[in-house]
This record gives structure tokens, C-alpha cells and sequence, in this order.
């Protein structure tokens, strides 16, 4: 199994509720509603927090200087082999899904600061 990890950051216009809430409530159900044709076996949504009282653990980690950038969300897309990934672009109605995804991902994430990683998934336990 394959997974596509998304680190999100919102739009300066967004604050994190209003990036979060659209996300979910908006976003969700269109991923949902492709998953078929773009093969996308498991959605997740990872809603990041930040709380001042969880700065101290981030210091235990980064004692001095600034932290890493906050993201405000990871995406988690899973699907069964390289090769069903790959291929996903050879039909037409997947190139669709794809492309309505990404208009309605401009709406509120800054591409420019999320990156995205592809893994190989070794499950451990």
C-alpha cells in the first residue's frame, strides 16, 4: 500500500477554524465523492492544534531558535500499489476528479507551503 501525506497550510485570508471547518465540511464529501474514480482506497484528515501549553514539548524537541512551520492539517490518501497510482491519469473520468479536486484545493490551501510526500507503508503492529 502506498499513502500520499499532504501537509497543509491555509490561505492567509483563512483563519485555522474556518480553513478546518471548510476541509471537513466541504472537501470531505468531494474527495468522497471521487474516491472511486481516482482508485483512493482511505481518506484522512489530521486537524492539527496549537495550544501554548504544548509549546513546552515543542521546546523539549527544539530548544533553541524558532519551530518548524505549523501546518494546519495533513491529508492521508492511500492506494494498493504503485501501479494503480500510476496509472490513474489513463482515464479520462480520474483526470476529471483530479482536476475538480484541485480547483476546489485552491480555494483554501496555500500550494506554495504544503508540501506533499508519497511512502510505501510498513505496518509495524
Amino acid at each position: 500500500m502506498i499513502k500520499l501525506s499532504f501537509c497543509l497550510t491555509r490561505k492567509s485570508h483563512l483563519s485555522r477554524s474556518e480553513f478546518q471547518d471548510y476541509w471537513i465540511n466541504k472537501h470531505a464529501p468531494l474527495v468522497k465523492s471521487v474516491s472511486k474514480d481516482l482508485k483512493i482506497l482511505k481518506y484522512d484528515q489530521i486537524h492539527c492544534q496549537n495550544f501554548d501549553y504544548l509549546d513546552t514539548l515543542r521546546r523539549a524537541r527544539v530548544p533553541e531558535g524558532d519551530f518548524p512551520h505549523d501546518y494546519d492539517g495533513i491529508a492521508e490518501l492511500y492506494w494498493g500499489s504503485w501501479n494503480i497510482f500510476k496509472n490513474i491519469n489513463n482515464e479520462k473520468k480520474s483526470r476529471d476528479a483530479a482536476r475538480l479536486l484541485w480547483e476546489d484545493e485552491s480555494k483554501f490551501i496555500n500550494f506554495d507551503k504544503s508540501p506533499q510526500m508519497f511512502s510505501n507503508i510498513k505496518e509495524i503492529f
